[in-house]
């Protein structure tokens, strides 16, 4: 998949744009992605990110940065080997457009803030 643009609450993967945040997987997009606490991402979140078994995963925390990540999360990241990019939302995308070929990449977007 490639993400064709992002912007302030819109991103358009493979033509098509979704207006919430999203997790895209390599063969599917969970675009009904939402965090227990808003602008918190804790371990409770990544729960079917993990059942994927990812080798990265990608965490856009918005377009001013404001979703913060737990600590826990990045803990239980790096306990099952899981590499992992933190970066405002438009960074990410950067990012994931550079590697999503090359890796078992998973993304979580939030797409505002």
């Amino acid at each position: 998949m490639i993400i064709n643009s992002y912007s302030f609450g819109s991103i358009t993967i493979d033509g098509k744009n979704y207006r919430s945040d999203v997790i895209i997987f390599p063969d599917k997009i969970n675009s009904r992605w939402w965090r227990k606490s808003g602008h918190l991402l804790s371990d409770e979140d990544i729960g079917e990110i993990l059942k994927y078994k990812p080798e990265m995963l990608i965490i856009g925390t918005g377009a001013s940065g404001l979703m913060m990540v737990d600590q826990k999360v990045k803990d239980k990241l790096n306990s099952l080997g899981v590499r992992f990019i933190i970066k405002k939302t438009a960074e990410a995308v950067e990012q994931y457009n550079k590697l999503e070929k090359k890796d078992k990449v998973v993304c979580a977007f939030h797409l505002t803030c």
